[in-house]
C-alpha cells in the first residue's frame, strides 16, 4: 500500500526550534522538509542573540580600554570605533553560522524550501512558488516579530530587527521600552558613544524580574550614563529638522537622530491560516498547544516562540528536540518550562533562574540572602560599579527558590547555579560548598546573614 503522503514531517520556520526539530525527526528517518522564507538561522542566529552578543562585546570595550589605565597601562592613542568594520565582521559572521545550519539540515537528509509556507488543511501546505505537499505531520515553528507601537509617528522608528544593520552610529539616540531588549540595546549603544535617553511608562524597568534585581540594573545603567526616564509615555514621533523629536503625553520633547521600539514581540501567526483550519489561538496570536506541543488539530504542532512560552532559543531547541523524541523517536518527551535560567545582556548583565523574592512569598514564607559589593576587577581600576548578589529560600524547608546575579559573568555562573537548582538544591548544601577564591561567584555560598519571614512574623508576635 503506497504512503498517502509526500513527507513525514513539514517544518515551517527555519528558526532554533523548527531546525533542531526537523533535523532529529530526519534522524530518526522521517521524511522531512522545512521552509524559511528569510534566512534559516531565524532570529536568534541572523537578528537576535548572537549579533546582539557580538555588539555586547563590542561595546564593553570602551570599559576595559578606561580600566587599563587602573592596572598600569598606557594606550599610545585614544581608541576610536569603527561602526562599519564591525558590521562587515559581524555580518560574515552570521553568514557562516547561516550556512553551518544549512549544512546540518542538509547532512541529516532534509529538504530546504526558500519559501513562505502557508497550511491548507490538517496535511496540505501551499509555498510561496505555488508548490503543495502534503504531510502526516505539521510542525510550525516561525517564531516571533517585533511589535511596534501604534502613536503618531512610529513609523519613524525602527525595530530591534533593524538595529544590526544601521548604515551609522547614530549621535543621539531614543530607546522606547522598558522590557530586556530595550535595556540591553540602551546599554549597548551607550557602551558606543551614543548619547541614549530610555523612556518606559512604567514605574521600573525590567518588569517580571526581581525587584532588587531591576533596582540595581537601573541604577548601574544611570551610573553609565543612560538616561532612563520612567513612568514617560510616548504620544507621538515626529521628524525635527534632519533627526527627529519623541513627544511625551507629559510634554516632554527629545530631539534625536534614532528612535528604537523595543515595546514587546509578537507570535508570528498571521497568514498562515491556521484559524480557518480550527487551531486555536490566544488573544495575542500565540497557538495553543498542550504538554507534547500538540494543537488542537492533532497533526499540527507547535514550538518555540510561536506558543507564546518562554520566548527564549534553549526553549526553542528544547520543544523542538523534544517533539521529535516523542513524534518519531517513540520516546514520549514533554519540555519542562518550570525552571528556565536566562541571561539579560544589560550592562551590568543578569543571571537568573528560579523564582524572583516577591513571586517565592506569595507560595510562602522565605529567607532572603542578599550581598552587594564591589568585585575586585573594578578596585584598581576605580569604577565604583557593584555587583549584586541574592538567593530566595524557602524558609520551611531550605530549599533555593530563586538565584539572581548582577555582574561580570553573570550569565556564565547562573548555568551552573540552574544545575543545582534543578537538582533541589538546599540553603545547606550551597553553605557546604567549598568556595573557589578569590572570584566573585564565591559569594554565592559564603552567604550566612538571611532575612526570614518567619522571624520578622515572630518578632512582630512578641
Amino acid at each position: 500500500m503506497s504512503d498517502p503522503f509526500d513527507l513525514d514531517l513539514f517544518v515551517i520556520g527555519g528558526g532554533s526550534g523548527g531546525v533542531r526539530a526537523a533535523r532529529i525527526a530526519a534522524g530518526y528517518g522521517a521524511r522531512t522538509a522545512l521552509a524559511e522564507e528569510y534566512r534559516v538561522g531565524g532570529t536568534c542566529v541572523i537578528r537576535g542573540c548572537v549579533p546582539k552578543k557580538l555588539m555586547v562585546y563590542a561595546s564593553t570595550f570602551r570599559d576595559a580600554f578606561e580600566d587599563a589605565a587602573g592596572y598600569g597601562w598606557t594606550l599610545a592613542s585614544a581608541p576610536r570605533f569603527d561602526w562599519a568594520r564591525f558590521i562587515a565582521a559581524k555580518d560574515a559572521e552570521i553568514a557562516r553560522l547561516e550556512a553551518v545550519y544549512r549544512a546540518n539540515l542538509d547532512r541529516a537528509g532534509v529538504r530546504i524550501v526558500d519559501a513562505r509556507a502557508s497550511v491548507l488543511d490538517p496535511h496540505r501546505v501551499r509555498l510561496g512558488t505555488g508548490e503543495e505537499l502534503t504531510a502526516k505531520h505539521i510542525l510550525v515553528a516561525t517564531g516571533g516579530a517585533p511589535r511596534m507601537p501604534g502613536f503618531p509617528g512610529a513609523d519613524l522608528a525602527v525595530s530591534s530587527s533593524e538595529m544590526f544593520a544601521l548604515p551609522a552610529l547614530p549621535r543621539r539616540m531614543a530607546v522606547l521600552g522598558g522590557g530586556y531588549i530595550a535595556c540591553e540595546f540602551a546599554g549597548i549603544m551607550n557602551g558606543l558613544g551614543v548619547e541614549v535617553v530610555q523612556l518606559y511608562r512604567g514605574e521600573q524597568i525590567l518588569r517580571g524580574f526581581d525587584d532588587d534585581v531591576r533596582a540595581h540594573v537601573a541604577e548601574a545603567m544611570r551610573g553609565r550614563g543612560v538616561r532612563i526616564e520612567t513612568q514617560s509615555d510616548v504620544a507621538a514621533i515626529e521628524r525635527a529638522g534632519d533627526g527627529l523629536r519623541v513627544l511625551t503625553a507629559s510634554g516632554a520633547r527629545h530631539d534625536v537622530d534614532l528612535v528604537l521600539a523595543a515595546t514587546g514581540r509578537a507570535p508570528n501567526t498571521p497568514g498562515l491560516g491556521l484559524e480557518s483550519l480550527g487551531v486555536r489561538l490566544r488573544e495575542d496570536g500565540a497557538i495553543e498547544v498542550d504538554d507534547w506541543s500538540q494543537t488542537s488539530v492533532p497533526s499540527i504542532y507547535a514550538v518555540g516562540d510561536v506558543t507564546g512560552r518562554a520566548a527564549l532559543t534553549p526553549v526553542a531547541i528544547r520543544d523542538g528536540h523534544a517533539f521529535a523524541d516523542t513524534v518519531f523517536g517513540a520516546r514520549p518527551t514533554p519540555a519542562d518550562h518550570k525552571l528556565v535560567a536566562t541571561a539579560v545582556f544589560t550592562q551590568p548583565e543578569i543571571g537568573t533562574v528560579g523564582l524572583g523574592e516577591a513571586a517565592a512569598r506569595r507560595r510562602g514564607p522565605v529567607v532572603v540572602y542578599r550581598e552587594s559589593f564591589r568585585p575586585m576587577a573594578n578596585i584598581l581600576a576605580g569604577r565604583p560599579e557593584r555587583m549584586l548578589m541574592k538567593l530566595v529560600v524557602d524558609a520551611r524547608d531550605d530549599r533555593v527558590l530563586g538565584c539572581h546575579i548582577v555582574g561580570h559573568g553573570a550569565g556564565e555562573m547562573i548555568q551552573l547555579a540552574a544545575v543545582a537548582l534543578g537538582m533541589g538544591a538546599t540553603k545547606a548544601d550551597f553553605d557546604r560548598t567549598m568556595a573557589v577564591h578569590p572570584t566573585a561567584a564565591e559569594e554565592l555560598v559564603t552567604m550566612r546573614r538571611g532575612v526570614s519571614d518567619l522571624e520578622m512574623a515572630g518578632a512582630g508576635d512578641t
